[in-house]
């Protein structure tokens, strides 16, 4: 196959700032062949930038059209699963932004209509594609025994950044009645998921599927699954939480948080004995950003600390350029629907232990 023809849904911040700038830039491998998005005017002012004829307000329409090898799902997540599902009834390989769905019920869906479609779905787990990443997966095993490990997510609102860094058209032309169908599908989804629960569990939880299941994925992809939730907190409505994780013979802490500052604090750090492996994240939000692998390590009488850039392509990028090994060549995708299934049960856990 040579390019892949791709639909998008969803046409908002981070299609706008991420996605349709990187289809454009691999455009030796991507043709964006449709666009659609509940705004008219989206629809038509990234239809106009792009040089896109197929435009849709409806995703099972654009799903639909014939000549499509792939779609992205890039809306809002209350409505994942049914644009996923309908892209794979109709024989379309789907990138998924994350999280992929709000509840199990919904994954088994989509794993449903991927194998009766005969397609793949990939997950947007960007995280996992930076090349420092991968980096300190394949140095882990040099590590020994771990001693301990810490995931930390403390960023500004996304907005903050994007505001001064990029042009995001935001028109406000979604009728009342949409957006307070779009609350109600959320309340019930986030039910089916959790069961009954007040107003700061359910913010947790829609912050775990946000913002944390990067960390929860990353964690599982670099550690392994944890053997159980020790202990879970939220406050701030479930805006900032901390999780105590326990696996064989250490325990890893989550420690996260939304606020007003203007600054970008992820990482993931391994410690073993005598060396440390830190993954350092930037805003994906301005591209080419390096993601970096910081290790320490303690020599005899000597401490040494080194920090290491594969490259400046940024992690969204590798993850398309995966996609295309998926869509084009029949590759597995390194982050298929069954892998944010683990991070569904993992997050159920950690919702446990918070109402404990």
């Amino acid at each position: 196959m040579g390019r892949v023809k791709v639909g998008v849904i969803g046409l908002g911040e981070v299609a706008q700032v991420i996605h349709l700038p990187i289809l454009a830039a691999l455009s030796d491998r991507f043709e964006i062949a449709a666009v659609c998005d509940i705004s008219p005017t989206l629809v038509q002012v990234i239809g106009d930038r792009y040089g896109v004829a197929h435009r849709y307000d409806d995703p099972v329409a654009l799903t639909q059209q014939a000549d499509l090898d792939a779609v992205f799902v890039l809306n809002s997540d209350e409505y994942h699963a049914d644009s996923v599902v309908a892209a794979a009834y109709n024989h379309k390989h789907v990138l998924v932004e994350k999280p992929m769905c709000l509840n199990l019920n919904e994954a088994q869906a989509i794993i449903q209509a991927r194998d009766a479609g005969g397609v793949r779905v990939m997950v947007g787990y960007m995280r996992r594609f930076a090349p420092a990443f991968v980096q300190a997966k394949a140095m882990l095993p040099g590590l020994g025994a771990i001693r301990y490990a810490r995931i930390r997510d403390i960023i500004g609102r996304n907005r903050l950044i994007v505001d001064q860094s990029s042009v995001v058209l935001r028109p406000d032309d979604i009728p009342p009645e949409m957006q307070a169908e779009r609350a109600e599908r959320a309340v019930n989804l986030v039910e089916q998921a959790i069961g009954e629960a007040p107003p700061d569990i359910v913010g947790a939880y829609r912050f775990l599927l946000g913002l944390n299941s990067h960390d929860v994925s990353a964690m599982r992809d670099l550690l392994g699954a944890p053997q159980g939730v020790v202990s879970a907190r939220q406050w701030n409505g479930g805006r900032f939480l901390v999780v105590v994780f326990q696996y064989e013979g250490y325990c890893a802490v989550l420690e996260s948080g939304v606020d007003e500052q203007i600054r970008f604090d992820a990482h993931l750090e391994v410690y073993g004995q005598t060396t440390s492996l830190r993954v350092q994240y930037d805003s994906p939000y301005i591209r080419h950003l390096p993601t970096t692998l910081v290790v320490h390590e303690t020599r005899g009488e000597a401490y040494e600390e080194r920090v290491l850039r594969p490259t400046f392509t940024d992690p969204y990028t590798h993850e398309i350029e995966h996609f295309y090994e998926v869509a084009a060549r029949g590759v597995e995708p390194r982050t298929p629907p069954e892998d944010f299934v683990e991070d569904l049960r993992i997050m159920r856990q950690i919702v446990d232990a918070m109402r404990a």
